[in-house]
């Protein structure tokens, strides 16, 4: 039993309130001037203001004691949508979309998703695993306790569960919590490129029911869109998944309306994803079936494209999350600080909203909102000592990483 305690620290987190929050609840968060978190094997049992808690805690009690020199603290990072699972940079493809090359006319010439499809086939399992291993740690250090990640570079049974292989063992050899999503359909394979629909029996009669024996992945995921899997053949895939008893999740209107966003409604995923083309009457939709919009910012820099329409999703109620997208294609980044100071200036969300974006709402977004997101008693003792005296920090200083300290249950990392 070891307890520690945590004070002179200015304490910023949102409030669960047992659902994610939206529209007005998003912007509402406790600030304790001179807080203090006492933690039990790493599982919170105190937190507010410091006298409060030193009332309920005693100092013979304690087995260590930390000041932290009244920082800013708050909720560790849940990065709930990467696929930081990979083998090899796309850097090429960098310049091609520079000089205009369009995202999916780069797919349609075997580039983008199916290019790294080759280097996950070609990589053994331990090169698969010590380049993933290498980017978890570095988000990481830039403040991310507890993230998500997807295959979908594989697109054959053998990778695809030698991807989930790969993320359950980061889950247990790194400090993070690491959820797996299954996503087998992430693109149509070069071998099936005029068999499209024969590529989605593939998914739904031998890769869902593989992945579902696995064990390892919570969700399945897949990218609807023009020219990749339709409104249908998606339909398909997550209920197939449903059946399976995994969570359903959708790459939605990313750069067409498809209707990706309705169907997240219509099935209620857990979540949609991207969202920069959703209209207004799936949006709708999507917050009537309580779905998380889980928005990219980092992706709409990189390609150069319009964000997501943050503040029209705030009026329609919809709860709003924000992830990197960490991928070798279109957002090379780990730092949930670029994201966050994006989302502040870009998508033009509030600094309150930002954080509770990137927390709790993440935290429901993959189903680990009873565990981590928000600093409350018998939730996990995640946090980050930042350099400013508010999360303002994350936004006003551009460029790098205001992240002091990282303490995953209670435990300082170091890398």
């Amino acid at each position: 039993m070891i307890r520690k305690l945590f004070r002179n620290a200015r304490i910023f987190t949102p409030i669960d309130h047992q659902a994610p929050l939206g529209g007005a609840e998003q912007g509402r968060a406790v600030y304790f001037e001179k807080g203090a978190i006492c933690c039990l094997n790493g599982v919170i049992e105190a937190v507010g203001e410091e006298q409060q808690v030193l009332a309920v805690v005693k100092p013979g009690e304690l087995d260590m004691e930390v000041d932290c020199g009244g920082r800013c603290l708050i909720p560790g990072f849940v990065d709930c949508h990467t696929h930081l699972c990979f083998a090899a940079l796309r850097e090429e493809e960098f310049a091609l979309r520079l000089a205009g090359a369009d995202y999916l006319e780069i797919l349609q010439r075997g580039g983008g998703i199916l290019s790294s499809v080759d280097a996950v086939r070609r990589a053994s399992e331990e090169e698969l695993f010590a380049a993933t291993q290498a980017r978890v740690m570095r988000a990481l250090q830039l403040g991310t306790t507890t993230l998500e990640t997807k295959s979908g570079y594989g697109l054959d049974p053998p990778t695809e569960l030698k991807m989930l292989r790969v993320i359950e063992r980061l889950g247990r050899e790194t400090p993070l919590d690491v959820v797996a999503t299954f996503m087998g359909a992430h693109a149509v394979p070069r071998e099936f490129a005029e068999r499209p629909n024969d590529y989605v029996e593939l998914v739904i009669e031998e890769m869902i029911p593989a992945v579902a024996k696995q064990g390892v992945a919570r969700f399945c995921d897949v990218f609807c869109e023009q020219g990749v899997f339709s409104l249908e053949q998606s339909r398909r895939i997550l209920l197939a998944a449903r059946a399976a008893g995994l969570g359903l999740k959708i790459h939605a209107d990313e750069v067409h309306d498809l209707g990706g966003a309705g169907l997240a409604a219509e099935l209620h995923a857990v979540s949609a994803e991207h969202l920069l083309a959703a209209g207004d009457a799936n949006l709708a939709a999507m917050a009537r079936a309580g779905v998380i919009a889980v928005l990219l910012p980092a992706t709409a820099y990189s390609m150069r494209k319009s964000y997501a329409r943050a503040a029209r999703m705030r009026e329609l109620g919809l709860p709003l999350a924000i992830a990197t997208d960490c991928n070798p294609g279109t957002s090379y980044t780990e730092s949930m600080p670029f994201v966050f100071g994006l989302a502040v200036l870009n998508m033009h969300l509030s600094v309150t909203e930002a954080l509770t974006a990137a927390t709790l709402n993440a935290a429901y977004a993959i189903g680990m909102a009873d565990r981590v997101g928000s600093l409350e008693v018998g939730k996990s003792a995640d946090f980050l000592l930042l350099e400013g005296a508010t999360p303002a920090i994350l936004a006003y200083h551009a460029g790098v990483s205001p992240v002091v300290e990282v303490f995953k249950r209670g435990e300082r990392q170091r890398w």
